[in-house]
């Protein structure tokens, strides 16, 4: 899969918005169905979207599609006609507030008979968004209830009403944390939600920083997900994607570490050593491994020569 450092959300009734995030250095566009649409436009927001995906230059990039979710009256429609009329433009459908396995169940069946029934050849991916107490205490079941599933995302705001966290910032997304935590809050849920991701081949991304016009608390929030496992964080703007890209990247210091790592295994197995050393440090598997993922992100970022 292709890298998801960056993922734009942008309101999928704003259609002068959708051209503009095409152009943008996002990895990933979700145009957004669910909570950026008022409810007096979530059908009109739906024929908008259908029409940038079909419309739009993309510029290579991956797009999804954030549906409502499926206990709204919304969900199953957005699902059927974002399927039907443009499953074959689409990475990947969205799922918010996913509680438990079956809300991954009821959309791969949707979109298994939607293939059949368009001819579409490729496989329509999913993800899911884990946003609640109940979600993530089924996020296991969750993340093996589909070959399609792709990414587990984590949904910050709605988790923390879940479980009646204290609000400490307009938005809701990440804010001001460290002013009521000695840490990092969803230090637990964060993490997991990485390991289940990971350990069912996933990605994990994290959830958007609420206040786009405070880059050091982009920056912080982006770097700590990081360091625990994430591969990605949302974007609500596009004045975010440029901070979250270089968090998410290695560094040339990084690959330069790795190539070495790889060179000194690759070695010590043509001589018939069972051990490798770089600069006077021993490394074993677990450290080759770690070196093989950052050489392929900077293999599918163009970074090698």
């Amino acid at each position: 899969m292709k890298p998801r450092r960056s993922i734009l959300s942008v309101p999928g009734h704003i259609e002068k918005m959708h051209s503009k995030a095409s152009t943008s250095s996002a990895d990933v566009i979700m145009l957004d169905l669910e909570d950026s649409v008022p409810l007096d436009a979530k059908k009109d927001a739906r024929e908008v979207v259908v029409n940038s995906l079909q419309s739009l230059d993309w510029n290579g990039k991956a797009v999804t599609v954030r549906i409502n979710g499926l206990d709204t009256p919304f969900g199953y429609r957005d699902l059927l006609d974002v399927g039907e009329q443009a499953g074959r433009l689409v990475d990947t459908i969205v799922i918010p507030k996913v509680d438990h396995a079956a809300d991954i169940h009821f959309a791969d069946r949707m979109l298994t008979g939607i293939e059949q029934s368009t001819g579409i050849e490729n496989t329509i991916g999913l993800e899911a968004i884990i946003e609640s107490a109940a979600g993530l205490e089924q996020v296991s079941d969750t993340a093996r209830a589909s070959t399609r599933l792709r990414t587990l995302v984590f949904g910050v705001a709605d988790y923390s009403a879940s479980i009646g966290a204290r609000l400490v910032s307009i938005s809701g997304h990440g804010e001001k944390e460290e002013k009521i935590y000695p840490g990092h809050r969803w230090h637990f849920a964060l993490s997991r939600m990485v390991m289940t991701a990971k350990a069912n081949g996933l990605l994990a991304i994290d959830a958007p920083y609420g206040n786009f016009k405070d880059t050091e608390g982009l920056e912080r929030a982006a770097v700590m997900a990081c360091a625990l496992g994430c591969d990605g964080k949302w974007t609500i703007h596009p004045s975010q994607v440029e901070i979250i890209n270089r968090v998410y990247s290695p560094s040339k210091a990084d690959v330069e570490r790795a190539g070495r790592v790889l060179e000194a295994y690759k070695k010590a197995e043509t001589e018939g050593r069972g051990a490798a050393a770089v600069d006077g440090r021993m490394i074993d598997q677990a450290t080759v491994r770690l070196a093989r993922l950052l050489w392929e992100q900077a293999r599918q970022l163009g970074m090698l020569e």
